[in-house]
């Protein structure tokens, strides 16, 4: 139901929207219209990825089923090519301007607290040990 309700969202509208009221934040001064884009677009990204996620995690661990649908979601094309978690995540966190955060190595976590990709990529890590 989840996937269904984040499917109907038009990303061109809300993220013009969004741009739109950065904007009117700023008082329209020229010259950041691309910044305000860019930062609508990343905060479109993190809601569908926060959204997603949560509900997803209390019916237990993301599945690769799970992560092609938010891949999908993202506007990744053919998710269903990738069919590894690990290559699915750093598609989505590529197409989300994230730096893909997953290493083999404990030492190489990824330093950002606030990352949505996390706990994922911590779970990824363990189950490579």
């Amino acid at each position: 139901m989840m996937y269904n309700q984040l499917k109907s969202i038009n990303r061109q509208l809300w993220i013009s929207e969004a741009a739109y009221y950065k904007a009117l934040a700023r008082e329209f001064k020229p010259g950041k219209a691309l910044d305000d884009w860019l930062a609508a677009e990343s905060a479109y990204f993190e809601m569908i990825l926060a959204c997603y996620i949560s509900v997803r995690e209390e019916d237990g661990p993301l599945t690769i089923v799970s992560l092609q649908e938010l891949a999908t979601l993202i506007g990744i094309d053919n998710p269903d090519r990738l069919i590894s978690e690990v290559a699915l995540i750093r598609a989505m966190q590529d197409a989300t301007g994230h730096t893909p955060c997953f290493r083999s190595e404990t030492r190489s976590l990824c330093e950002r607290f606030t990352c949505t990709w996390r706990p994922e990529c911590q779970k990824l890590i363990s189950a490579w040990y």
